[in-house]
């Protein structure tokens, strides 16, 4: 069973709904969204405690197998999940139980406006097969490493 799999709440609510969270509770000093068509995605960015964040969402698309019922199903859906991982995540920093930067550290945008998360991930299969650690983040280093 998915998470929030035959939920009514409209999306537009659970836009609000994060954007209270981020803005109103936990104090963002800056919060924008936006979307695009190709490929499909919704994009959730705030900053906060001096780091900027970055949420990529991926957007059911029409493929043949789903009618526009179901993709606004899972749209819903998708956008329930992301309200419920960021509101978990400030909610163990704030309790403690993690720091921020552990909560969010693949969603933090570092210099030339790519995640640590795009950076990093891509890597790890590599590091795993040869046993090595690639160079973290190699255009911030200062020297060969």
């Amino acid at each position: 069973m998915t998470f929030a799999e035959s939920t009514e709440v409209p999306v537009e609510r659970t836009k609000i709904e994060i954007e209270k969270l981020v803005v109103d509770k936990h104090k963002a000093e800056a919060y924008m969204t936006g979307h695009q068509t190709n490929p499909p995605r919704v994009v959730i960015q705030f900053k906060m405690r001096d780091r900027l964040i970055r949420f990529e969402l991926p957007v059911p698309a029409p493929d043949g197998r789903r009618n526009e019922k179901q993709l606004a199903q899972a749209t819903r859906t998708r956008w329930r999940a992301l309200l419920l991982i960021i509101k978990a995540k400030l909610e163990a920093v704030e309790n403690g139980v993690t720091t921020f930067e552990e909560e969010f550290l693949a969603h933090i945008v570092m210099p030339g406006d790519k995640t640590i998360g795009q950076y990093v991930i891509p890597q790890i299969g590599g590091a795993y097969s040869t046993g090595k650690l690639p160079r973290m983040l190699p255009e911030f280093a200062g020297g060969d490493e």
